[in-house]
């Protein structure tokens, strides 16, 4: 099902199966040609999102670019079922995530061979399903108007070493990818590209940002009040990332 959050956000939640799948965001005016969705989620979970996408309304006619929060597989996989059906969507990706799908590099989308092994057991996946062009490489720090909504890129490495967030100051609404979510849950840092010491920066730089409502793409989105549950996360892990 498709929800609103706010004006110019909609959400479409994921479906775990054997494996988490990443919640999607749609930015901007329903009524624009210039959509953006946020994150994808895991092979075969494209076909239900897109559905529910076309019965609110929404064609990937509208759609002009993907954003990765980061490119794991549950965030990533079913990325190639969208741009089959929708070839002129543009690829935005953190460049230091860009260039290893841009390589056929699989490592960071797997995380690790335990994850991979698990993967291939349940799904057929054929050499370079994980290669894709990158349109734009994201550096963090650029700010994007998506229909009137405003949202800078904030580059949050230590999940992995191209996480992202998107930020809108304006609204106190942050974008979070698998960096922070709620309530106070797992934080992975043990996979390929992860670094817990990156981690611990980028959790203290988000609680000092001021939001009010966190958009994470696991778990249960906090509509209203966020901001203390943030720092409580943050202070929660501070401890544990040495």
């Amino acid at each position: 099902m498709v929800e609103k959050v706010t004006d110019g956000i909609l959400w479409v939640a994921g479906r775990d199966r054997f494996m988490p799948d990443s919640h999607i965001y749609v930015l901007g005016d329903t009524e624009s040609d210039n959509l953006t969705i946020v994150d994808c989620g895991i092979v075969e979970m494209g076909a239900y999102k897109l559905s529910e996408l076309e019965n609110y309304g929404i064609s990937l006619e509208q759609v002009k670019r993907i954003i990765m929060t980061h490119t794991h597989i549950d965030h990533i996989g079913c990325l190639r079922e969208f741009l089959e059906k929708g070839i002129h969507i543009e690829v935005w990706v953190h460049k230091d995530e860009a260039t290893y799908l841009e390589q056929g590099d699989d490592r960071v989308v797997f995380g690790n061979k335990m994850f991979e092994s698990l993967v291939r057991s349940q799904y057929s996946i054929p050499s370079g399903f994980f290669q894709f062009n990158v349109n734009r490489k994201l550096e963090g720090g650029e700010t994007f108007d998506f229909d009137g909504a405003k949202f800078q890129v904030i580059h949050v490495p230590g999940h992995s070493v191209g996480s992202i967030g998107l930020y809108d100051q304006s609204r106190k609404i942050f974008i979070s990818g698998d960096t922070i979510y709620a309530p106070i849950s797992t934080i992975r840092y043990d996979l390929f590209s992860a670094d817990p010491d990156q981690l611990k920066k980028s959790l203290i730089n988000i609680a000092s940002l001021e939001i009010n409502t966190l958009l994470p793409c696991h778990n249960r989105i906090v509509r209203s009040g966020a901001d203390q549950m943030i720092k409580n996360t943050v202070q929660h892990w501070l401890p544990m990332l040495k």
